[in-house]
């Protein structure tokens, strides 16, 4: 039997010797973030300070962005940390483990962006199911792959129940619209608290593979990856 949990751990190393872990754990099968809050979060996290333009949620009952409370220990981390840093980046799942020598950023980056899925904010909830095969340090080309191949898999889903899906990937492109609009504007709320750059950074970057891979959708219609399937669409039918 599986255990309850899924358990991700990023740890870095930088040459000076230090070492900054990070561990997620994720409750099955749901994979909802089992978050450790602390009483005394910043203001900054508070929903209502540079508040997501397209957050549907009531400061009244949700007083800190899901987000942002899930964030706090890593911003407040590499707050005084250069994007351009390196350090030693390991990444270690239940069934494997990642090892890359880069700039503090891009695992930053990946860092983020699973917590921003997996964090409980209504919006970026949509691309939660790609934390089932979290891959860190994705290309665009990697993201766009794995997040039509979810939302493919959504509509199968949804066909499955009686509902009409979507084959035309239309909705898949408002929703990383959507996720553009959250990124723009959580940048702007990591702004008010100045951090050195490693962390806006990181958010720059997965703003861009929000954008990039939006645009593949419309403007590419995935032509580039679609020599791959050459074997189901030469299939003669018998």
């Amino acid at each position: 039997m599986k255990d309850e949990t899924i358990t991700i751990e990023y740890q870095f190393r930088f040459r000076s010797g230090i070492e900054k872990t990070f561990t997620l754990r994720l409750k099955r099968p749901t994979l909802e973030l089992i978050a450790v809050r602390k009483a005394d979060l910043p203001e900054w996290t508070r929903l209502t300070h540079h508040q997501c333009s397209n957050c549907p949620l009531d400061p009244e009952r949700h007083p800190h962005c899901p987000i942002a409370a899930n964030l706090a220990d890593l911003i407040e981390a590499f707050k005084d940390c250069l994007s351009t840093e390196e350090a030693d980046i390991t990444i270690r799942s239940e069934s494997r483990e990642y090892h890359k020598r880069s700039p503090v950023q891009y695992g930053v980056g990946s860092l983020m962006g699973l917590y921003m899925t997996v964090s409980g904010c209504p919006v970026m909830d949509k691309l939660r199911p790609m934390a089932y095969t979290h891959l860190p340090f994705a290309t665009v080309e990697d993201t766009m792959f794995r997040a039509v191949s979810m939302y493919l898999l959504a509509q199968y889903f949804l066909s499955q129940r009686g509902k009409t899906p979507d084959w035309t990937l239309e909705k898949l492109v408002r929703i990383y619209e959507d996720i553009g609009v959250v990124n723009q504007c959580f940048a702007k709320r990591l702004l008010s608290i100045n951090p050195k750059d490693a962390s806006l950074n990181a958010l720059v970057g997965l703003d861009c593979f929000a954008t990039a891979t939006a645009f593949s959708i419309v403007q590419d219609s995935l032509r580039e990856i679609e020599p791959v399937f050459r074997a189901y669409l030469e299939e003669t039918e018998t």
